[in-house]
């Protein structure tokens, strides 16, 4: 995804308080800072989940997350 809304100082504040690291099993930690930038893309957007594009995950996992 070339655009990001998140800078990498606001991530680097942030991270520590996302649920789920990489090292845990289950697709919880799989890349935290993609499943808040899939977040800000629906908020942003206003479209419907299903329209999440593919580089921020399967909409629904990140849905139901």
């Amino acid at each position: 995804m070339d655009r990001l809304v998140l800078s990498d100082a606001a991530w680097e504040r942030m991270a520590p308080l996302i649920i789920g690291r990489p090292d845990q099993k289950g697709s919880t930690g799989r890349d935290n800072r993609m499943f808040v930038e899939g977040v800000l893309w629906i908020v942003r957007t206003g479209s419907p989940w299903r329209d999440l594009p593919e580089a921020f995950g399967d909409w629904n996992s990140v849905f139901r997350r």
